[in-house]
């Protein structure tokens, strides 16, 4: 798990920061799909698809970390490193009817993506909306 150590930690992190960081799920099996389907019913299933070669993802990535405070039971997140995981990437996008993008984030809401953003559109997602 060090590249989520080195993308969502820091040593050097103060409380407060700390407090307001976004709890990450890896998305790495076919079966979690399964498990985000069934638990888009409860409450709001947020998959974040980020290319690790792309400087653009990862500005994206880091301004979406900073822009959205959630509640622990607002969402779940999961975070998918679409290269490392491709089948996983590709069966997001044919399990949710969303056309492949990088970076980008879904919204999974009983069972189906409610929303889908890519780029310079996820900062501006009201996310707050669908929670």
């Amino acid at each position: 798990m060090g590249i989520f150590n080195n993308l969502f930690s820091s040593k050097n992190t103060n409380p407060e920061e700390q407090k307001n960081q976004l709890k990450w799920i890896p998305l790495t099996t076919l079966d979690q799909l399964i498990e985000i389907e069934k638990n888009s019913s409860k409450r709001p299933q947020i998959i974040f698809k980020h290319s690790t070669t792309c400087g653009i993802s990862s500005m994206v990535l880091r301004s979406f970390r900073s822009s959205y405070l959630l509640e622990e039971n607002q969402a779940d997140m999961y975070f998918l490193d679409l290269h490392r995981y491709r089948e996983v990437s590709n069966e997001v996008a044919n399990k949710f009817q969303v056309y492949h993008q990088s970076p980008q984030v879904l919204i999974i809401k009983n069972g189906i993506a409610v929303a889908d953003e890519s780029h310079g559109g996820i900062t501006s997602l009201n996310l707050s909306g669908y929670l």
